[in-house]
């Protein structure tokens, strides 16, 4: 149980945090102000792999065109929010909840796979999780049957979200470096729905799923990702790239940016460092030369360090995108005041 207090805000208390060895737990805190706050106490539901949760129905792995669920979006485009419906689908009590894509992803892997688990078992199962969610976007499926919402917490349809849990850091990394992917057959143009069981507590040996603790062994035996999805989903199943990124300004050039290197891009990371750094005013600002020079470089660095990243001082990929949405989120805090 963590307790967090701060002067003039409500205290907040958050119990049932999972801790896991040799792995750092992250836990987020929101605080609200005193003034009408009423004290918010968080009990984190137990972890998939050892709770009683309802095992998944069964559905097709691409949804049928013609049929409630059809296509409705013409190209694979990774969400800024999902809308999370907290229960099953037809709970009118269940509240929802608008959550980055992301967040979302963190949250769903830390509540359903073990941190401790191999780099390449996280990515599998990371891939999986990305590509049944985005499957739920590009089909509209809950809209299309007249809800209000992208995806639901109940493991009985979709995957365990659980509202203010902590996130383990190996997940995040991981999620930050996959977050455009997800998985598809040939001459297929949605996501697949990759259903997946736990291979213990429920058995889905027959149906052509990914079962969890499988694709642990698989890791410690020295599979690839690609290798353990297409131990279980099948050999025509492959990683594919989306096509665009909602809410963020720029696509990553497809290259890292470091010292000597020069353009729009270099341009563009200098103005949006400039934009963050008024609100974070221990990165030094830079000259817009399109130049990447020392005084960017250091920028980039001090970016790195207040955002939890490698502090090489390089605009690689998981940089890149970390400033798109530091960028945004500032913008639009300019934009309100």
């Amino acid at each position: 149980t963590v307790q967090v207090e701060a002067e003039g805000f409500e205290n907040s208390e958050i119990a049932g945090i999972q801790v896991l060895p040799s792995v750092r737990a992250e836990q987020p805190v929101r605080l609200a102000f005193q003034a009408g706050a009423e004290f918010e106490r968080l009990v984190i539901g137990p972890h998939t792999l050892w709770g009683e949760y309802p095992p998944k129905i069964e559905e097709a792995e691409v949804k049928p065109v013609g049929e409630s669920g059809e296509i409705v979006l013409s190209r694979v485009v990774i969400p800024e929010y999902v809308v999370v419906h907290d229960g099953p689908v037809n709970d009118t009590t269940a509240q929802d909840y608008y959550v980055r894509y992301k967040d979302y992803i963190k949250n769903v892997a830390s509540s359903e796979i073990y941190a401790t688990w191999p780099d390449d078992t996280i990515r599998a199962n990371v891939l999986a999780i990305m590509s049944f969610t985005l499957n739920r976007v590009y089909t509209e499926w809950y809209r299309n049957k007249g809800k209000d919402f992208t995806i639901t917490s109940s493991t009985a349809y979709d995957h365990k979200w659980i509202r203010g849990r902590n996130i383990f850091d190996s997940i995040s990394r991981i999620v930050d470096e996959l977050f455009e992917n997800y998985l598809s057959r040939p001459d297929v143009r949605q996501p697949i729905l990759t259903q997946y069981c736990d291979g213990r507590q429920v058995q889905c040996k027959d149906r052509g799923w990914m079962t969890q603790w499988g694709s642990k062994s698989l890791g410690d035996r020295g599979y690839s990702p690609i290798e353990i999805l297409r131990y279980f989903y099948g050999n025509d199943i492959y990683i594919n790239v989306a096509e665009g990124i909602s809410g963020i300004p720029l696509s990553w050039p497809g290259y890292d940016l470091n010292i000597g290197a020069t353009g729009n891009k270099v341009r563009q990371i200098q103005e949006q460092l400039n934009v963050i750094a008024e609100a974070y005013p221990a990165i030094p600002k830079v000259g817009v030369d399109g130049i990447y020079g020392e005084q960017t470089k250091a920028a980039v660095r001090k970016f790195q360090n207040i955002f939890g990243l490698s502090e090489t001082g390089i605009t690689d990929y998981s940089t890149w995108y970390k400033i798109q949405e530091i960028y945004v989120a500032v913008s639009r805090i300019a934009e309100l005041s």
